[in-house]
């Protein structure tokens, strides 16, 4: 742990050229009186390290001394190509080993790419959680990130949708992020298909000492955007009969699913003079198509925001719904002209 700690300070000092003992013992997470000894050990080892006291003081490496030791472990190269998600790596413990990597990578670039990184970081910045929600970070996601890293079998405890607590030994693939949530692609330890697991559900997990042969064949992210269509078709288990202007064509797809509603307006059919919901307006436009839902009352929220641009023509209790909301809608917003002759 202390080398470790001592090739972290070389390469600081090297990147930044001069550090206070309060800085080294920030990015250090040390003590003061722990730098100085440090720096101490340090030259007595023979890296020159020079400590100058004062207000303007500090440590620096003399002679423009650079080290060579900067080769990457396993641990720090996998956590560097991650290192565009920080919230991810720390939630599974990894941002030490990133931290480690990119002083690493600064330390063996010339001077005038030293400041490539900062660049990058401000440019780019991805941000995993979905809007409104705060983010969650499992506390079983160290131990599940370790056991995908080492293709360890992992013996979890898991609590399923319906409540039932059951065990199970995996092999685990490998962990998605999706809009803020922690998903594990494993299968049952010695066969059977890959699945997927919601990380928060784990109430154990504990990777153990054997290992299993990961099938070169896999394919995260396809497998990961073939479940996740499937999980998407699996929630649409009601059919509701629509009629849309082309106004309400248009704007669809930014109220209901995309995919569902891209399969809705790919079986469209035209509605043949008699006016419909956009009236004159609509140009003959009008169509009437067959809509995937998750729920009557899914679809009663989601259809509401294209208002008079959509007439549901079933079924007919979803149908009564709104035209009790319309009745209701009505009589709060009354034609101030009805009942007022000139």
């Amino acid at each position: 742990m202390r080398a470790a700690r001592l090739i972290q300070m070389v390469l600081l000092l090297q990147n930044r050229t001069t550090m206070t003992g309060a800085e080294l013992a920030a990015e250090l997470e040390v003590s003061e009186r722990t730098v100085a000894r440090d720096a101490l050990a340090l030259s007595e080892a023979g890296v020159p390290v020079y400590a100058e006291r004062g207000r303007s003081g500090g440590y620096r490496l003399v002679g423009g001394y650079r080290t060579r030791l900067t080769g990457l472990g396993r641990s720090e190269v996998e956590a560097l190509f991650l290192s565009g998600v920080p919230g991810a790596l720390r939630e599974m413990g990894l941002a030490d080993a990133a931290s480690a990597a990119r002083l690493k990578v600064r330390a063996a670039l010339v001077p005038s790419l030293a400041d490539a990184g900062d660049g990058a970081a401000q440019r780019f910045h991805l941000d995993a959680p979905a809007w409104w929600r705060p983010p969650a970070s499992p506390g079983l996601l160290p131990p599940v990130a370790a056991a995908v890293w080492e293709d360890r079998v992992l013996l979890v405890g898991y609590r399923r949708r319906d409540g039932a607590a059951v065990e199970r030994e995996l092999e685990p693939y490998g962990l998605v992020l999706k809009a803020g949530v922690w998903y594990l692609a494993a299968r049952p330890a010695g066969a059977g298909e890959h699945r997927v697991y919601r990380v928060d559900r784990f109430t154990a997990a504990s990777p153990e000492e054997r290992r299993f042969a990961r099938d070169t064949a896999f394919d995260l992210p396809g497998f990961w955007e073939r479940q996740a269509a499937a999980f998407a078709r699996s929630l649409l288990r009601e059919r509701v009969e629509l009629r849309l202007t082309p106004a309400g064509r248009s704007r669809l797809r930014h109220v209901v699913e995309a995919g569902a509603a891209a399969e809705a307006l790919a079986g469209a059919v035209a509605v043949d003079g008699a006016d419909g919901p956009g009236g004159e307006g609509a140009g003959g436009g009008d169509v009437r198509v067959t809509l995937g839902v998750e729920s009557l009352e899914v679809a009663f929220a989601q259809l509401t925001a294209l208002g008079a641009e959509v007439e549901v023509l079933g079924p007919p209790a979803l149908r009564a719904r709104f035209a009790a909301q319309a009745r209701r809608s009505a009589a709060l917003y009354p034609d101030p002209d009805i009942g007022n002759p000139a």
